[in-house]
């Protein structure tokens, strides 16, 4: 049942307060443990939606001039507003104010969890900060502090909130959310305006498919397609074909009222059509596209009746392809923002910080070698031994081109580390993918973490210390309550010493429970949800003893 989130008491509706306080700050007191939480909450309080949202949209109250970067249009209480993501409850809620009485209606569609957890963090405000001595645990926050000031919608509120798609699955609740868009954006009139919010998690969180294929069906099949290590584009591919309103199906159910998208992107290079599977986006994908997908995981086979009816008349639809001309679609924040300024805080740490790629995909399997062998390298380069590292640089050269790095410029990155006079900071985001094996619990980034932390032995020895930290900037990696985890070289030993086979949890892609494990669960990322979502952040803290 749909539910509008309540403004809960003591809270004054002001901008939000930053993760960490820059000021206090001090490279000599801080673990390198705590320094790599401190730079993770510096990236995602980077693209937090409220600010992204105000810098790309300003509202005039008084004439009704409602501008969008260099593109203005001119308001008369004709706005309808929808919105489906992580993210989406932030942007709503700022965008609501901006609009003020100019909004007639809006209906929104946000993970499952948001509103529990926002009451049950009110009951305790306080920022949870410092070091915890006996168990050496590096600063945490509550999650949801930095969020509440632009969560809370307006008292009597316009907009509609369904929570759904529990664990980025989308579910019945998600359904009917998706329904209600539909059924208002199919309402509105050339003398409306539908502004369109959208970040990662709007596939889940917008479920429409096409008669006779049902949720369940759609479900199992993308869930299949995953579990086979499908990248992101191919899955909405898929996603696209079966459902009324990926693929641009909701800009054409708003036809002919102007449609204005402002997107948080969670995708690789930020492509329109790929994010949340591109509602407002004519798809350019056809049926051979998707049997091309499906039998490249061997699943032709074994589909469904009801999805074989739909892609069988998809390319004969009489309505023909969406036509979008009447969108304007805008990116508003992606994980480049958040790498930029976790960049600037590691150099204000005393870092030499340095982006590698914000175009990380793959297998995080060959993702951890390269992450791994590059920790060796910089190492070695950084102690000025780099005639011992060719056939390693040799390596990492063909690593970066199987991962297609494409951004990447490793030359130059060696160059900086052998010129390098102090500690190093390595950043790096994208969106790796995960084979499932076995019946473990886990995430891309706590089991790209561990591999790594594995990968990482060979630096043991040397004079440098080494962290590496994968994260999702969600603040939750697969089915877990975990963000990520961070790691050092010293992994394998702890593990060992504590009776824990790392080869046995990878195995069974368990990566959450072996960290939960490990040392009381110090090395995990237990954010809360962050209210936001661009990617994952990978970062490598090199410093000396």
């Amino acid at each position: 049942m749909a539910s509008t989130l309540r403004v809960l008491p003591g809270f004054a509706r002001t901008r939000p307060v930053l993760w960490g306080s820059p000021a206090s700050w001090s490279s000599s007191s801080m673990t390198l443990a705590e320094q790599a939480w401190q730079l993770f909450e510096c990236a995602v309080g980077a693209v937090m939606p409220g600010p992204m949202i105000r810098r790309v949209l300003t509202v005039d109250t008084e004439t009704g001039q409602m501008k969008v970067r260099d593109r203005n249009f001119q308001l008369h209480h004709n706005v309808y507003l929808a919105g489906f993501g992580k993210a989406v409850l932030g942007m709503a809620a700022v965008a609501e104010e901006l609009l003020s009485d100019h909004l007639v209606q809006g209906v929104i569609s946000v993970p499952k969890g948001i509103q529990a957890a926002m009451e049950s963090a009110g009951l305790n405000l306080e920022m949870r900060v410092g070091r915890c001595q006996e168990r050496k645990v590096p600063p945490v926050w509550d999650p949801m502090v930095p969020l509440f000031r632009e969560m809370l919608l307006m008292p009597h509120s316009h907009i509609q909130v369904f929570e759904g798609a529990k664990n980025n699955l989308p579910d019945r609740d998600s359904l009917q959310a998706a329904v209600a868009i539909q059924d208002m954006a199919e309402g509105l009139s050339a003398d409306d305006l539908l502004l369109v919010l959208i970040s990662g998690g709007g596939s889940a969180l917008l479920p429409a498919p096409i008669p006779p294929v049902t949720l369940e069906e759609k479900h199992l099949l993308t869930k299949m397609l995953a579990v086979r290590g499908a990248t992101i584009q191919e899955l909405n591919t898929i996603r696209k074909a079966l459902s009324h309103l990926k693929g641009g199906g909701l800009a054409r159910a708003a036809y002919p009222a102007q449609v204005v998208s402002l997107i948080l992107s969670d995708v690789v290079g930020d492509p329109l059509d790929v994010i949340a599977s591109g509602p407002t986006v004519a798809s350019d994908h056809n049926v051979q596209d998707c049997l091309h997908i499906l039998t490249r995981y061997d699943l032709r086979g074994t589909l469904p009746r009801s999805v074989k009816t739909v892609l069988s008349r998809a390319d004969s639809d009489p309505r023909g392809p969406p036509c979008c001309g009447h969108v304007l679609n805008t990116i508003i924040g992606s994980n480049s923002v958040a790498l930029a300024e976790a960049q600037r805080r590691a150099e204000a740490l005393g870092y030499q910080a340095l982006i590698l790629s914000t175009v990380v995909q793959g297998e995080v399997g060959c993702l951890a070698r390269f992450y791994g062998l590059l920790a060796q390298v910089a190492i070695l380069h950084l102690s000025s031994r780099v005639g011992t590292t060719k056939k390693e640089e040799e390596e990492l050269q063909k690593l970066a081109e199987e991962l297609q790095l494409t951004d990447l410029k490793l030359g130059d990155v060696l160059k900086t580390l052998e010129e390098a006079k102090g500690p190093v900071c390595l950043l790096a985001g994208g969106e790796p993918v995960v084979k499932v094996q076995g019946l473990g619990k886990g995430g891309r980034n706590q089991e790209l973490a561990l591999r790594v932390g594995v990968e990482m032995s060979g630096c043991i020895g040397s004079n440098w210390e080494a962290l590496f930290l994968s994260g999702g900037t969600d603040g939750q990696d697969g089915p877990t309550e975990a963000a990520g985890a961070w790691v050092t070289p010293g992994l394998s030993t702890e593990a060992e010493s504590e009776g824990l086979d790392v080869a046995t949890f990878l195995a069974n892609s368990d990566s959450n429970t072996f960290f939960q494990r490990l040392q009381g669960g110090i090395h995990l990322l237990n954010t809360g949800l962050t209210g936001t979502n661009v990617m994952d952040v990978h970062l490598m803290l090199l410093r000396p003893c």
